[in-house]
């Protein structure tokens, strides 16, 4: 299973969701965290980041990226949306994120915030033949969205966040008359023009999404049940209750505001504007209610990850062993035949185990021998001739994470000795490693040789292999057809595995199902 975790430094919150991605290429959602830092507080009248915000934000973002990473989820994908895009110190911060977290962020444009976000709905929700229409309300924007099932048809990301709307309009609570004058005629012009620019004019319903809408769908649940809205249910909400909690928020003190039931204190000021939001958006596309839906941008980047990541993500699901994984990618990339060069791993490493209490080489070195049996054929990309070498060179010059650099040249140099001359001190791949891993190079190619050999035709016809010691080795081959090739080959490559265990090798022949040498 993939560990994903993705953390949105939104306007008025930071999020962190934990996903597990599962091996049909869904995902379930392991954990989620909140901390509303409001990195946007008077960000968009100054156009910077304030100093105690970005600071208290970054203490939120060490305290996740530890949590994440502690729990095992080293990968770890951060977006940044309007307060950071829009403010003149936003490279700043993300660049002080970098530096004391090690967490890249992405500061993600309107668009692509509002591509996410249709995402995050379109896979958590069952979408009509027809035109939706979705709004995501956030602290410094809001997207606009129009889709179906089939896909985005239209989006747009407008300068109406609460946040912003509260900063510019709102500036005592509660609010004068023509104070929301001013705030609703604002949001009207902008949402209208919007909505007239998209070719759809009619809509079958109304998604919203975010944390601001989900309160409003909150407050106005708990009015009329007495109950807290159902998590991970869809929720609908009238725009007769809507309009009902604008009216009693415009009205309100800050104290009556709090004494709200269901009512976020972080968000006493920015729920009004948001209430303004909804209601003018339903009024202009005709509907009388909207669907709560509590998935959206982190949930859209989890989608996309798995689209953008689909063949890797599988690749992980087969062989998790990162090192592995990343030798089979590399094999796969050049080509080299995938069914030869395991049966060779399989075979060298059978001899290893077997011959392990005279080389008395431990785990380290056995994953080696696996590496290399599984790259010794790479060089074929570049030419068949001289293809041992050439895969000494793809392996030192492939990027192969989880390995150092020494067991990199390690795996490389016993690649290059699978075939033609032995290890020599007048080769410099060879005369560079220290003396310890020279010999460690000897006996793992000496093992590399034999196994190679013994899949001359790359036929398998070798199943097994039972090594014997005495005055000479005796290596039982253990076929399921005439395999003289291999046998032959086998032979002539066993120069190295004498001169590593100083005793003659012979090859002995059992067929499988006879019983008969």
């Amino acid at each position: 299973m993939s560990k994903l975790a993705v953390i949105d430094i939104g306007t008025n919150s930071i999020h962190m969701v934990l996903a597990e991605i599962l091996p049909d290429a869904s995902f379930k959602i392991l954990d989620r965290f909140k901390d509303m830092t409001r990195l946007g507080n008077g960000a968009f009248a100054s156009k910077r980041l304030a100093d105690e915000v970005m600071a208290r934000a970054l203490d939120v973002l060490k305290t996740l990226v530890t949590l994440a990473r502690n729990k095992g989820f080293d990968r770890v994908i951060a977006v940044a949306t309007s307060a950071v895009r829009e403010a003149e110190n936003g490279g700043d911060f993300v660049a002080m994120i970098l530096e004391e977290t090690g967490l890249r962020v992405r500061v993600i444009s309107g668009a692509e915030e509002a591509r996410l976000i249709f995402l995050g709905v379109k896979n958590s929700i069952a979408l009509a033949d027809g035109p939706t229409l979705i709004i995501d309300i956030g602290g410094g924007s809001v997207e606009l969205i129009v889709g179906n099932r089939e896909g985005m048809l239209h989006g747009v990301s407008l300068k109406l966040g609460a946040i912003r709307l509260a900063d510019q309009y709102l500036p005592k609570t509660p609010p004068s008359e023509s104070m929301m004058q001013t705030l609703e005629q604002a949001v009207l012009t902008h949402l209208r023009a919007a909505v007239t620019s998209f070719k759809t004019k009619k809509f079958f319903s109304l998604i919203a999404t975010s944390g601001m809408a989900g309160n409003i769908g909150e407050v106005i649940h708990l009015h009329h049940t007495g109950r807290p809205l159902p998590q991970h249910n869809l929720a609908t909400i009238s725009l007769k209750d809507i309009r009902a909690l604008q009216a009693q928020l415009a009205q309100a003190s800050v104290k009556s505001r709090l004494a709200i039931p269901g009512l976020d204190p972080k968000r006493v000021d920015t729920l009004l504007p948001a209430t303004v939001l909804l209601r003018c958006l339903l009024e202009l596309s005709g509907l009388t209610e909207l669907t709560l839906c509590d998935k959206a941008i982190r949930e859209g980047v989890i989608y996309d990850f798995i689209v953008r990541h689909r063949e890797g993500l599988k690749a992980e699901n087969e062989i998790p062993d990162v090192r592995r994984r990343n030798v089979i990618g590399l094999a796969r990339r050049c080509h080299a035949p995938e069914s030869h060069s395991l049966h060779v791993a399989e075979l060298a490493l059978s001899l290893f185990d077997q011959t392990q209490r005279v080389h008395r080489l431990g785990p380290r070195e056995r994953t080696w021998l696996e590496y290399a049996a599984i790259l010794h054929d790479v060089g074929y990309l570049i030419n068949p001739r001289q293809h041992h070498k050439h895969a000494y060179y793809l392996i030192t010059h492939s990027d192969l994470a989880g390995l150092t650099a020494e067991e990199i040249a390690v795996i490389a140099t016993v690649a290059r000795y699978h075939r033609r001359a032995l290890p020599a001190l007048k080769h410099e791949e060879f005369d560079r490693l220290t003396p310890r891993l020279q010999r460690v190079v000897k006996v793992l190619a000496a093992l590399l040789r034999v196994a190679d050999g013994l899949d001359r035709t790359h036929f398998s016809l070798v199943r097994n292999v039972t090594v014997k010691f005495g005055k000479q080795i005796t290596i039982e081959i253990h076929l399921t057809g005439d395999a003289e090739m291999e046998l032959w080959a086998a032979k002539s490559r066993a120069d190295l595995f004498e001169q590593i265990f100083h005793r003659r090798v012979e090859f002995s022949r059992v067929l499988l199902g006879t019983g008969k040498s």
